[in-house]
């Protein structure tokens, strides 16, 4: 099993009500918000590297590549 570290964090009101609204919504907790935003981060540096972009379109079928599980 993976050893886990802890890690405090401190955020201002405003991002701490964010979490709470983004965790109610999509039926999970706070931690689990972050981690997902933080796993899109990822994704994001990894594109940037590769030359690659990040951005959101309207129409599926103009997709390169779709992120799946994250929402």
């Amino acid at each position: 099993m993976t050893q886990k570290v802890r890690l405090n964090l401190q955020v201002s009101e405003q991002l701490n009500s964010d979490l709470e609204e983004m965790a109610q919504s999509t039926g999970s907790n706070r931690t689990e918000v972050i981690r997902q935003a933080l796993a899109l981060m990822k994704i994001a540096h990894k594109a940037r590297q590769e030359g690659r972009h990040i951005g959101l379109v309207s129409d599926p079928a103009k997709l390169d590549t779709e992120l799946v599980g994250i929402l």
